[in-house]
Parts: structure tokens; sequence; C-alpha cells
């Protein structure tokens, strides 16, 4: 099915009001996993502790997770680091199946991030999972993983706390919040999972880049967990030339929620007093719906329309802020690809894993050139890549449709079998 009978489906519906959330809960998590659900959201507050600590977990059934796979799920709140180097909380969803793990050692787990939700706090990847807001469309691809054996840690990505707004596109958040949710899915009480398990790496649009970012961040920033290979589709690498396009297509309210989403991680940059009434009241609508809803909102929308000096998207991204900084230069910050090699290499972002990238063949939202610029620069640099653009599909029905070789290849790696690539 097209994005586009989606949207004028689903937008239909009335979306959930989110819910009045208690005083955050300091300091370290309970003897059991028995907080509300309102201190799993509740606002941050001060957070200490280390990455991937666990804050706060509660037993979830996931609803909308078809096939009723045997398995005990917990919502989690945890530790994680921002891409100023702050301490922030994080909201998740860990899932461990019933059965027993057939393979050989531990069993392995799947860091997953969802794909683009809306920034509305009722969106978050864990309620929708648990069936208290119905937007998402991934619960299958999470039902293949856990039949398959596999754990997976699912983060809901920075933002969706109570008074927070989803940092939607910010590289070094979304990295550092899947990573470690794996750290925190080993410490839940009366769990299971090993710190010498494999881990695998998955997530799709929104949630590809933030796969990649894992990826990248992976040896610098988690060098103790065990990661086994990276999958990661629709992946819009390149910020820029992504926002080119979606500027006032049927697609913009992407574009509208990563506008909103960077300003949330660089509150000192210029943005707020850019706007006009329509501007104030876009943001507003990007805070409140969901996917579907931002999608039809924003139908059409050109950036220039939202601000008093009718300003481009290159004009934005010449603005600086108080240190000099441009919102080019943050934007630039966001690009995939850029300053990544092997092991053994002087890069930044060492990978020393398989990684599987693909999109669909039909692709109408994230443009072909930064998907396949994502994919040649990885092959550049000497990671072992296995690359397929040749699903019969448009943007989210490739999510779907590459599901099942997603988990063979991450399967594959959990198995120890070697990754031949084809760069």
């Amino acid at each position: 099915m097209r994005l586009r009978t989606l949207l004028t489906t689903a937008a239909l519906g009335a979306a959930l009001a989110a819910p009045v959330l208690t005083a955050p809960q300091a300091g370290a998590a309970p003897p059991g996993c028995d907080a509300t659900d309102a201190q799993i959201y509740a606002a941050p507050g001060a957070v200490t502790g280390n990455p991937g600590d666990l804050l706060a977990c509660r037993p979830a059934k996931l609803t909308n997770i078809p096939g009723d796979v045997p398995m005990h799920a917990w919502k989690v709140r945890y530790v994680s680091t921002d891409a100023k180097g702050q301490k922030i909380a994080v909201s998740g969803t860990v899932a461990v199946p019933d059965a027993d793990w057939k393979g050989a050692g531990s069993r392995p787990t799947v860091a997953f991030n969802p794909g683009t939700l809306g920034s509305g706090l009722q969106c978050a990847f864990s309620k929708q999972l648990a069936g208290q807001y119905v937007d998402m469309y991934e619960g299958g691809n999470l039902q293949l993983m856990l039949k398959a054996g596999y754990a997976v840690a699912a983060t809901d990505g920075v933002g969706y706390l109570d008074g927070q707004v989803h940092t939607y596109m910010v590289g070094a958040n979304a990295g550092h919040a899947l990573l470690d949710i794996v750290r925190t899915s080993r410490q839940i009480p009366g769990g299971t999972l090993k710190a010498d398990g494999d881990v695998g790496i998955s997530g799709y649009s929104e949630g590809g880049a933030a796969a990649l970012w894992g990826a990248q961040l992976a040896a610098s920033y988690a060098p103790e967990l065990k990661v086994v290979g990276a999958a990661a589709g629709g992946v819009p690498g390149d910020l820029k030339l992504t926002a080119k396009q979606l500027n006032g297509s049927l697609f913009a309210g992407f574009l509208a929620d990563a506008l909103v989403g960077l300003h949330a991680a660089h509150p000192e940059m210029p943005f707020d007093d850019l706007m006009n009434d329509k501007g104030r009241q876009a943001i507003k609508d990007v805070k409140s719906n969901c996917l579907y809803g931002t999608l039809a909102v924003f139908l059409g929308a050109k950036a220039e329309n939202f601000s008093t000096q009718g300003l481009s998207l290159d004009q934005i991204y010449a603005l600086k802020g108080p240190d000099g900084t441009s919102w080019g230069d943050i934007v630039d910050r966001q690009k995939l690809g850029v300053d990544i090699g092997t092991p053994s290499s002087n890069a930044k972002y060492k990978i020393g894993f398989p990684v599987f990238q693909y999109r669909g063949w039909l692709e109408e939202i994230i443009p072909h050139e930064t998907e396949d610029g994502t994919h040649a620069a990885y092959c550049s640099a000497g990671i072992n890549t296995t690359w397929k653009n040749t699903y019969p599909t448009e943007h989210l029905s490739t999510d779907w449709g590459a599901a099942g070789d997603v988990t063979n290849f991450l399967g594959d790696r959990f198995a120890g079998k070697p990754a031949q690539g084809n760069c």
C-alpha cells in the first residue's frame, strides 16, 4: 500500500491526548520493575548515573506486535547522552522471547529504532507497541525478530518524556539512545540477557539514520557491546538534499518534524523569534501530532511561508547562533558516511562489522542521491557493505518488504557467518 493512501485514510483518525505525568523519580532503579506508567514518561529533572543505567521499568503487554509471540516485555526509562555530552533520560521497550535460545552462546539482542512516528508525546514507540495509541507500522518487523529468538531493545528516541520535544534527525542523540538501551536491557531485575550476547542494529527511514549513527558510534561510545552487524534502509543520509526534496511536497511534514526537532536539540539557535503566526501554529502542530496527522497538516507546505521574512532553507542555514555556529553547520553534522573507516584506519568513526543498506526501487520520499551516496561512502571507506536497491516498493512498503532480509542478515551475523558484501 502506498504511503499516500495511508495518509488519506489514517489522517482521519482522532489523536489520543498525551497522559498527564507525575514528577520524575531520581536515583537508581527500584529493586523490581514496579514503576508506574507515569514514572516511565515523567519529566526527567536532574539525571545521574552512567549511560545505559536503568532508571525505572514496568512489565508491558505489547498488543501491537502480531502473532501472540510468547515473550516477557518491559517499558524502560534509562540514562543516555545527548549531542552536547549531557546526561539525559530516555524511554523505550525491551522484549525477550520465552522460547529457549537455540543458537550458540547467549541470546542476541537487536537494537531497534522505529521509523518516523511523529513528535507528539502520545506517539512514543513504547506507548504504541503497548496499544496506548495506534499510528505505527513496524509491529510485524519485531515479530519476525522475536520469532527468530532474538531479544529486541527498542528505543523511543530522545524527547518523548513529559515536557520534551523529540529531537528528530539529531544523529548523536539517536545513536547514543540506541546503543544505551542495549546496556539497559541487561539490567532488568529478573531478566535473562547477558553482557556477552551479540548485538545487531536495525532501523528504517528515521530509524535507518539512527541505525547507521549507532553503527558509527559503537566503537567509541559503547566499545563493550559486541556489535556484529547493522541493517539500515530508507536512509536520509544528507539532510540538506532530503530537505530540498521535501519542501513543498506531499511529505513536507517530515521536514517540519526535522526543523522543530533540530531546534529542540539546539534551543540556543535562532528559531522561535523568526516565526510568523503560521510558523507558531506549525510548531504547535508538530508537537501535538503523530505521523499521519503531521503529514496531513503539512501537505504541500513550504518552509518559506512560516517566517516573518519568508526565509528559504538556504537562508535558514546561513543563520548563526551566539557562538557563530550556523544552522547549516548543525545540519551538516548529521550527515552520514563522513569520516568513517575500518578499525585499522584513522577515521573518527570506526566500523568493524558488516552493514546492510537498502532502499525501494520506487522510493518517492528520500532522494535516491542521498541513499546511494551513503552506500557509496561506506564502500569507499572499506566497510563491509551489502547493498540492495531492487525492492519493487516505495518508501513505506520497503520497510515491510525488506523485513525478512533484515532478520536473515542479522541472523547470519549472530550465527557467525561471514558477509561477502557487494561493493
